[in-house]
């Protein structure tokens, strides 16, 4: 899988990127077409303007000035102001509301594909970078759907509206003003091959931030213990003066494009009142037509500003567009297929056939493993740091796919069932608790309405975790802050007992759920495990073996084969290696 999805953004072209977004665009074409009738309308009433105020021009320098025929083009002057005003309204409204709805669309599709990404995704892309991708580039996308979209049509229509215009008034002076054109298209294409460069860059720098800023804010306290904080700094400012650059580089581009801009408006305007200067005192041109075409001019040149300012928007645009079609192209590792067995019961029956599994080409973490687990057994592994033993709790729900073998669920071949009809049976209850901020209550049933009051409290009696429950001043109401940080790791770990046994699972799960805890917690959670374990099949990744010795069936591994197998008094019976780590931990114990 790739990754570092930075590598490969220039993969997309610009009319890949539009195409693909105007997609986006295309259940409201509707929206989009009554918006493109008030800006016709718009357009129409822009276009008179000039000449109105040419016409009412020449009347005032006639003599005798007729008042009555200057007040009927001052009424359509106005008039045209206010319904231009009208239908810019209209079309600003329309056009925010639907593109506030894409980009919820847009948005919701990412976080849901995110969502469907295997774990090894979540280990190898930074969350900053996700964040940044989900929320901040999202919102890029916003005017490019508000303002470019149908501005670029309205700008294009302007220009085009007010070359006829010109036109009409004058043909001599519209000629000299096409000289200054080639010179515009020119500085145009120059203007968009650095800029589409330097908002890559920007929008590249800020997702790299964002996910230093991520990392470590959470490992904050790793930082602080070790006296981090100066190489943190300085690393930070590095970045930081990066992104500083990066965007001085982009604003400086478009310094250059703006100015570049109004030097050739300027140098049009001299030209047209050089050239119409000499025809008006020729009489070949009325002072008012000037006025209207020098209008014209000013009116030429600001869609070209506003053009420019629009592909502007649309270079940010495309450059977050290809960050987030970049995470939208990035297919899961594993994927259910379309005939996919959705379970709608599960007993338990687990059975591991000649299973070979490596994360990566060649380098196996299991060589060639079987067991079965009947339905209602426990089941314990135990073995060296990197014996497989966790690899195998991933497997079941699984979080990756074996290269070899048959993994079987009730007779079922894993690879052939719905994962997230698997996973609704499976209660996983990690060393690592992780809590979200909330209530405790909203911890356990993870915010599901078909839960009640009643339903957490015998849950949390069951486990025992309603010894916590007493010291708390709101119960389960009690407040959780960011992960969990204002509870001890047993208090955290009873409550993940309670949220895995109110979800009713079949398979239970335990990976060193007890590693961190102290004894006199140890002593509470070791009589929640019993009652764990009575309720489906278990698993269980145990470093202390006090923890499983009434377990139905130990596995001893080593090298990511299975060394050992049986009860806890047949293992200790055989005085292999299940014996000689029984005996360390033993003495461990007698010396505390």
């Amino acid at each position: 899988m790739d990754i570092d999805q930075d590598k490969r953004l220039n993969t997309y072209s610009d009319k890949a990127i539009l195409i693909r977004l105007l997609k986006y665009a295309l259940p409201y074409w509707k929206n989009f077409l009554v918006t493109l009738i008030f800006m016709l309308l718009s357009v129409g009433f822009a276009l008179v303007e000039p000449f109105i105020l040419g016409r009412s021009l020449d009347i005032i320098i006639e003599r005798p000035m007729n008042f009555n025929l200057l007040y009927i083009w001052m009424g359509v002057f106005f008039g045209s102001i206010i319904l231009n005003a009208i239908f810019n309204y209209l079309q600003t409204i329309i056009l925010q509301k639907t593109g506030q709805t894409i980009i919820y669309n847009i948005r919701e599709e990412m976080f849901s594909h995110v969502q469907s990404q295997d774990i090894d995704y979540f280990n190898q892309v930074p969350t900053g970078k996700l964040v940044t991708r989900v929320a901040n580039d999202t919102n890029t996308l916003n005017e490019m759907y508000t303002s470019v979209v149908v501005n670029f049509f309205r700008n294009f229509l302007l220009i085009i509206g007010i070359l006829i215009a010109m036109f009409i008034l004058n043909v001599r002076l519209t000629l000299i003003l096409m000289t200054v054109i080639p010179l515009i298209v020119l500085f145009s294409f120059v203007f968009r091959r650095f800029s589409r460069k330097a908002y890559r860059e920007v929008r590249s720098l800020t997702s790299m931030i964002n996910g230093f800023l991520a990392e470590h804010l959470s490992g904050m306290k790793i930082v602080q213990i070790f006296n981090q904080e100066k190489e943190k700094m300085e690393t930070f400012i590095e970045r930081n003066t990066k992104l500083k650059n990066a965007q001085l580089k982009e604003l400086l581009t478009f310094a250059i494009y703006r100015p570049t801009m109004y030097l050739l408006y300027t140098f049009a305007l001299i030209l047209i009142f050089y050239f119409g200067g000499m025809q008006v005192v020729r009489g070949a041109l009325t002072i008012g037509v000037l006025f209207a075409f020098q209008n014209y001019v000013r009116s030429f040149f600001q869609p070209i500003q506003e053009l420019a300012e629009q592909f502007n928007i649309l270079q940010s645009a495309f450059a977050s567009s290809e960050r987030i079609f970049s995470i939208l192209d990035t297919k899961p590792l594993i994927e259910d297929k379309e005939d996919a067995v959705r379970l709608e019961n599960v007993k338990g029956d687990i059975e591991f056939k000649d299973v070979w599994f490596a994360y990566k080409n060649d380098e196996w973490i299991l060589k060639g493993v079987s067991f079965n687990v009947q339905m209602n057994q426990s089941i314990a592994f135990v073995g060296a740091t990197g014996a497989g033993k966790t690899t195998i709790l991933k497997l079941i729900t699984r979080d990756f796919e074996i290269q070899k073998g048959q993994i079987l669920i009730d007779g079922i071949d894993i690879k052939t069932i719905h994962r997230q009809s698997l996973r609704r049976f499976i209660g996983q209850m990690l060393q690592d608790v992780f809590m979200f901020s909330g209530t405790i209550k909203s911890n356990i049933t993870l915010k599901e309405e078909s839960f009640t009051d009643e339903d957490v409290l015998v849950a949390t009696k069951y486990v025992n975790a309603d010894r916590l429950l007493r010291k708390q001043p709101k119960g389960i109401h009690e407040e959780v802050r960011e992960r969990g940080n204002n509870f001890s790791a047993g208090e955290r770990q009873l409550i993940s007992f309670a949220r895995t046994l109110i979800h009713q699972p079949r398979i239970i799960i335990l990976d060193e759920a007890t590693a961190n805890i102290d004894t006199e917690t140890e002593i509470i959670i070791q009589e929640s495990l019993k009652k764990m374990l009575s309720i489906g099949t278990s698993f269980i990744v145990a470093h202390r073996l006090s923890t499983i010795q009434h377990v139905d069936q130990i596995i001893v591994m080593a090298h990511g084969k299975i060394i050992e197998k049986g009860t806890h008094v047949e293992l200790l019976k055989e005085k292999g290696h299940y014996y000689q780590l029984y005996q360390i931990q033993f003495k461990d114990a007698l010396l505390a």
